[in-house]
């Protein structure tokens, strides 16, 4: 299991600008957990998982974002 640090840096309009890492990362605002705003810390865990299941929550993530394809991990 591996824990990554992630800073909300800003809101625009229906996306948030993520600092994953030294790396900027835009994500649907509702992708993100209830109340997160600019400025919070969160915190991503990754466990070992079926493959599948981690696949069938990303499709969910995207169901819920208006970015369409641009929206990548």
């Amino acid at each position: 299991m591996s824990q990554t640090r992630i800073v909300v840096d800003r809101i625009e309009g229906d996306v948030a600008v993520l600092e994953v890492g030294g790396t900027s990362v835009d994500v649907p605002v509702a992708a993100l957990p209830e109340g997160a705003r600019e400025g919070s810390v969160l915190a991503l865990t990754l466990q070992d998982s079926d493959s599948t299941d981690m696949a069938a929550r990303l499709e969910r993530m995207q169901a819920k974002s208006n970015i369409g394809d641009d929206f990548t991990f």
